[in-house]
């Protein structure tokens, strides 16, 4: 499948994990409703790795890999966090739009430290995107 239906994907489930976390989170501390969600992740995530075999290439990876990928963990479990405390404290219609302001971080980090391009239509649309986020706070 190409990129696009992968990240498609992605978002689909994401807005089902809003969702789905909204409800999960009623009743419980939010940091223990991410660590349950986290051990369901890590199990799933490794029963995948380990069918396909790709846990062979474990020795291959660098050290520069590995430190990205640690960091990259320290950063989604901090967002894991934060937007698990923002379902329990608000509604998943306001908390999913917010945590999509993501996007222009991305393009423009993306931009800055990894020199990707940023066109005037890429631009714009986030821009829009923004926008109608934060459009829907009132």
């Amino acid at each position: 499948m190409p990129w696009w239906v992968y990240a498609l994907l992605s978002a689909g489930f994401a807005a089902l994990t809003a969702v789905l976390a909204k409800v999960g989170v009623e009743g419980i501390p939010s940091t223990l409703a991410t660590a349950i969600r986290t051990v369901v992740i890590l199990v799933f995530a490794w029963s995948i790795s380990l069918a396909r075999g790709e846990h062979h290439a474990l020795p291959a990876i660098s050290r520069k890999t590995l430190l990205f990928l640690v960091l990259s963990g320290v950063a989604t479990g901090l967002s894991w966090l934060a937007y698990f405390r923002a379902l329990q404290l608000g509604p998943a219609s306001r908390v999913a739009p917010l945590d999509k302001l993501s996007l222009p971080l991305t393009l423009l980090l993306a931009f800055l430290l990894l020199h990707e391009p940023l066109t005037w239509r890429m631009g714009v649309g986030v821009t829009l995107m923004a926008v109608g986020a934060l459009l829907t706070l009132k």
